[in-house]
């Protein structure tokens, strides 16, 4: 394989890699910025999506877009009733006392995913139409991650319309930007912070399900994954929605890079790109300084 096809083979598989760090990192960067809250277990998310996706088509031949929307959309009605019960508790709290709940309830979910799926990973199975391979003359792509691709740009896209052309957008900027001045001039940032977490939910649930492909949705996702998330958010910057999406695609492809190139390695390289890269800046690319 000449060095062209090399490149081309990398940059593809890195970018689709990319589009599950980020629709599973952006909601945990904005919930981080603007609660405060060092959720750890905003993987349990994505893998419940994961799991309600999968489940729904292999044990109940519900259509792949329909097994979609119910997944994210039970993610997110579930992650309103734990911010809640749980969350809500510790806003503003001990930092650690945040940390022990999330990894708690990592744990939780892991003997849970175990106790009703087993240990192995899930099969996931695409649809007819998505699976086989897409030809664009020049090169034949997996049709699957085309469309990961493709559906990855167009949440990219609605997101930052919505957050940067809308009320509830111009709510939130302000909130992450002045949590204090936002409350003094009215609004009601309780309401707001339980929008936010399900939205963040729901859109880590959809990049869990669509991302099933490539990170294998088992037990231990949460946990295995975490790294990746938290790489993503540190390189990225608190509450950016931009920062987040420019470091996934700086960790995707130089991960798919690295592992491809130098596989024996393994993550080395990324561990050693982000310690870098907080060394020169620590608030992270789009952080605030």
């Amino acid at each position: 394989m000449d060095a062209v096809s090399i490149f081309i083979s990398i940059a593809f598989h890195g970018i689709a890699f990319a589009m599950v760090l980020y629709l599973v990192s952006v909601g945990l960067s904005v919930t981080m910025g603007l609660m405060g809250f060092v959720n750890l277990a905003h993987g349990v998310f994505a893998a419940a999506g994961g799991y309600l996706m999968l489940t729904l088509m292999n044990g109940y031949g519900v259509p792949f877009p329909l097994a979609l929307a119910i997944a994210c959309l039970a993610v997110a009605a579930g992650s309103v009733v734990l911010e809640r019960l749980l969350y809500r508790r510790l806003y503003g709290g001990n930092e650690l006392d945040q940390v022990l709940l999330s990894i708690g309830l990592i744990f939780m979910s892991v003997a849970t995913a175990k106790f009703f799926w087993g240990p192995l990973p899930q099969p996931m199975h695409p649809p007819a139409y998505l699976d086989g391979q897409l030809d664009l003359g020049f090169r034949s792509f997996p049709t699957y991650r085309s469309f990961l691709i493709v559906s990855g740009a167009v949440v990219v896209s609605l997101l930052w319309l919505g957050l940067e052309r809308t009320r509830f957008g111009m709510t939130l900027r302000a909130a992450v930007d002045n949590h204090r001045m936002a409350q003094s001039i009215g609004i009601d940032t309780k309401r707001l912070f339980t929008l936010t977490f399900a939205l963040g939910s729901g859109l880590a649930a959809l990049g869990g399900a669509l991302g099933a492909e490539i990170l294998a949705i088992d037990p231990g996702y949460a946990l295995e994954q975490l790294i990746y998330f938290l790489i993503v958010v540190a390189v990225g910057g608190l509450g950016s929605i931009r920062g987040p999406f420019f470091a996934a695609l700086l960790v995707g492809t130089a991960d798919t890079a690295f592992k491809y190139l130098e596989p024996e390695l393994g993550a080395f390289f990324i561990y050693g790109m982000t310690l870098a890269l907080l060394l020169w800046r620590p608030q992270g690319l789009f952080g605030r300084a």
